[in-house]
This record gives structure tokens, sequence and C-alpha cells, in this order.
């Protein structure tokens, strides 16, 4: 959903991963090893048929061997998990930046659900990990991970629509906010599930001002 140009735009702190194919090829430092590994591995994500991203193909990919991927990185499980740390803050900080700036109820699940659908079309390797296509083959505890995010995307929807309900003088105000907060993350999910499995051709945010004023109405 576009901003008003009168509004305040979000400070995005986290969109993508750095792109290392910018930089003069150089050893990097540990630190930087680890932020390459997690960039590759977000990229592989991206291409066509990537139901399994292997270590073998990771390694071969960084020109290094699978070792050298495990002295950063105790599992393949532990470089998932830092994509998703990698989610969860860019997610979190941006949702709080909404809530912050923004007082009415309604205009906070907007953006909300606006930003995490934009953060998915920028980060096409990431919205994979999102959904779980990227996880089938992997930990379990890493799909759990990912179902508890979306449960507390779900609760930050059910307060500030809660405020909203409210305000608008419903007599079921918490009825009301965990009907809509549900419908929205599934409704979020959907189309991230839609964006990541057309080979990320159908934008997330396709006629998205109109498909909230019906789920917000």
């Amino acid at each position: 959903m576009p901003m008003p140009a009168s509004e305040p735009k979000l400070n995005l702190v986290a969109t993508a991963l750095p792109d290392a194919a910018s930089a003069p090829r150089k050893r990097p430092r540990p630190g930087e090893r680890r932020v390459q590994i997690l960039q590759t591995l977000a990229g592989m994500l991206e291409q066509p048929g990537a139901d399994r991203v292997t270590t073998a193909a990771l390694a071969a990919k960084l020109e290094v061997s699978e070792a050298a991927l495990y002295r950063h990185f105790a599992s393949k499980a532990q470089m998932f998990e830092g994509l998703i740390e990698f989610i969860e803050s860019s997610i979190f900080t941006l949702l709080n930046q909404i809530s912050e700036r923004e007082g009415s109820g309604l205009l906070q699940a907007q953006k909300i659900v606006s930003m995490l659908l934009q953060f998915g079309e920028r980060n096409p390797g990431m919205t994979r990990v999102m959904v779980g296509d990227a996880l089938v083959y992997e930990n379990e505890r890493l799909v759990l991970r990912m179902n508890q995010f979306f449960d507390r995307v779900e609760s930050s929807l059910r307060q500030v629509l809660r405020n909203a309900a409210e305000a608008k003088g419903s007599s079921t105000p918490t009825v009301d906010a965990n009907a809509q907060a549900s419908v929205l993350v599934s409704f979020i999910i959907g189309r991230l599930q839609r964006y990541a499995r057309s080979g990320f051709k159908r934008s997330p945010i396709e006629q998205l001002d109109s498909a909230l004023r019906m789920l917000l109405s």
C-alpha cells in the first residue's frame, strides 16, 4: 500500500541482506563470512526448483568446502535460523515503528499488512522461508518458529484492531479484533504463498488497497 506523500515514511532498516557481489572479492572476516553464507542461501532459495538447498550446493556456490560452512554454523538448520532471525528482526522493528507513529488502529493494521507483503516481495528467498516451502525437508523446530512468528504478528494485529473496535463503539471489541486479525494473517500467508508458488511473478501487493478495504470494512 503506497504511503501518502504527507506521511512520514518508515525507516526500512532491513529489507534485504547485503549484496556481497558488489564488493571486491577478498577473504572475508568471520562475521562477514556468516552474512555471505546467509545471503547466498537466501539467493539460492529464489531460484526455480530450489525445493531443497544442500550444503554441498551452497558450498559450491560460495567456492568453499562444506567444512568451511560448518566453521560458522553448526548445522544447516542453524543457517536457516539465521534467516529467520533476520526476518524477525526486520519485521518487528518495522512493526514497532508503525505502532509508535500511527494513531488509528485501522491504519496501523493496514500498514502492518502492507509492510509484511512488501518485505516478502523485496526478499523472495525469505518469502519461501516465511511460508514454509523452504523448510519442508529441514528441522521441525524451524517450522514451529515461523508459526510462532505469525502468531506474534496476529497478536499485534489483535491489539491494534481491538483499539479500533473500541473507538467505533463495538460491544464486542475483543471478538471483532480476534476475527479480523485471524483473517488478515491468513490473507498475508496466502498472498505470500501465491507469490512464491507463482515463481515470484504474482505480486503479493497487487490490488492491496481494494482487498484491505473489504477485509477491514
